[in-house]
């Protein structure tokens, strides 16, 4: 009897249809396109529409290419000097100073070197104002220039009505 028992043979395991094979890698399609574009996508939101935006926002032109400026006056750039704003820094009940003076340069060539004539009173104002709201401990930060830059710029251009002021150097910064 123990000569007519043979061993069963081993099942083996049934193997997968060719649908579920694929199945496995449809599974794992929307990661892997997940991770495939989302870095172009992150690159083109923030190239075309983030960037353009804050741009706008901050009333930042952007370079046109020297080719595509021409050589009409409104391409031409125009300094202007803007002397001696002295203003009392705040927070110092009048203990304190800060003496500015700037260069500003905009696009338009004698025209709005003609404007900035014209609105020399208001400029000087808005600037002042500006400048005023200032407490010692704003204009000791690093990078303090430079937000004062970007404030008098879009400042200057809501006065002239336009984007005509583009860059502004600080030529004197003096705190007494």
């Amino acid at each position: 009897m123990a000569e007519d028992r043979k061993p069963a043979p081993a099942e083996s395991a049934p193997e997968a249809p060719p649908a579920a094979k694929s199945g496995a890698l449809t599974a794992w399609l929307p990661l892997i396109l997940a991770v495939a574009l989302m870095p172009a996508l992150a690159f083109g939101m923030t190239k075309f529409v983030i960037v353009p935006e804050l741009q706008k926002s901050l009333g930042i032109k952007t370079a046109v290419p020297s080719a595509a400026k021409g050589k009409s006056a409104d391409a031409k750039k125009m300094s202007v000097p803007f002397n001696k704003l002295l203003v009392n820094i705040a927070g110092t009940m009048g203990q304190r100073y800060l003496l500015v003076s700037v260069t500003v340069v905009g696009t338009g060539g004698e025209e709005f070197k003609t404007k900035m004539t014209e609105s020399d009173a208001q400029l000087r104002d808005v600037a002042m104002s500006a400048l005023a709201n200032k407490t010692l401990a704003d204009l000791e930060k690093p990078g303090s220039r430079n937000l004062i830059r970007s404030e008098l710029i879009n400042a200057f251009n809501n006065v002239l009505g336009d984007n005509s002021v583009q860059e502004i150097y600080i030529t004197e910064f003096g705190i007494q």
